[in-house]
């Protein structure tokens, strides 16, 4: 059978741990076929980010129309978009329609709390990107960005959900990479789907091999998509999918820092 198609529009790790290659073995595993758009290269490792080169906003455009008038592109999703000149050239892809069953991961802070963009990509992103969203995949320091404001319990992510989804995505989901206080043994995901919230639960696993989490998250969110799941079940397949490879990749020592996760768990290697 042919199989489903899904596109990343995001960063190079030249690690293998986030970013476009994550989100590729993230496909691959899950059975969708992945086309991409890289909007920056990185020089980085499991222990930190060397240098970045962006991409310009014009080529990351011909990458993704070069997919599209060829491919049967039924997810998109987004990563890392490093400027404000590719997060707006983005959104317009998207508000044209151009970027069916988008789902935004708004990658604006590292793992050290240092902000990735700048203040007006940050605004873009508020104002012309997340209205077009599907399904929207901050984590808890994301969220505090969009928002303006700190999490500091459940109760406070569960309004940070609510609040996020007033700004047009039709489902948004704060991961619980980050714990709250409340929740610290559990990675509590928290759903807004337009009506109502809910939790996304699973044990938290004692690893220092989570690079990329947040990237294989989302994408495997789109991944279900682009096989015809409505978000909900896509969410539940992200979840269960990165806390395996977490799960499967927890004793791994490949590198001196935050190693990647095991993406081919559960595929047909």
């Amino acid at each position: 059978m042919t199989p489903a198609v899904a596109l990343t529009i995001a960063g190079s790790d030249s690690s293998g741990g986030a970013g476009i290659q994550a989100d590729l073995k993230t496909f691959a595993a899950l059975g969708v076929y992945g086309a991409s758009a890289i909007t920056a290269l990185t020089a980085q490792n499991t222990r930190g980010v060397n240098g970045i080169h962006v991409v310009p906003a014009e080529f990351v455009v011909e990458q993704v129309e070069a997919v599209l008038e060829d491919l049967p592109v039924a997810a998109v999703k987004t990563g890392m978009l490093a400027t404000p000149a590719i997060v707006s050239a983005v959104a317009e892809l998207a508000a044209a329609g151009r970027l069916p069953n988008l789902v935004v991961d708004p990658v604006m802070v590292a793992s050290s709390g240092d902000r990735l963009l700048d203040p007006e990509a940050e605004s873009l992103y508020v104002e012309s990107l997340l209205p077009h969203a599907r399904i929207l995949t901050p984590n808890l320091r994301e969220a505090e960005v969009l928002l303006g404001t700190t999490i500091r319990c459940l109760t406070e992510q569960r309004e940070a959900a609510r609040a996020l989804g007033a700004l047009g995505p039709a489902v948004v989901v704060i991961k619980g990479g980050h714990p709250v206080s409340e929740c610290s043994e559990q990675a509590v995901d928290v759903v807004w789907d337009g009506t109502s919230i809910h939790e996304l639960s699973a044990p938290r696993v004692d690893t220092v091999n989570n690079h990329g989490t947040g990237c294989t998250f989302a994408a495997a969110a789109a991944a279900a998509m682009a096989g015809g799941a409505v978000p909900a079940t896509a969410l539940r397949t992200a979840k269960d999918y990165v806390s395996l490879a977490l799960s499967r990749g927890a004793s791994w020592q490949l590198g001196h820092g935050h190693g990647p996760l095991d993406h081919f768990t559960g595929s047909h290697r």
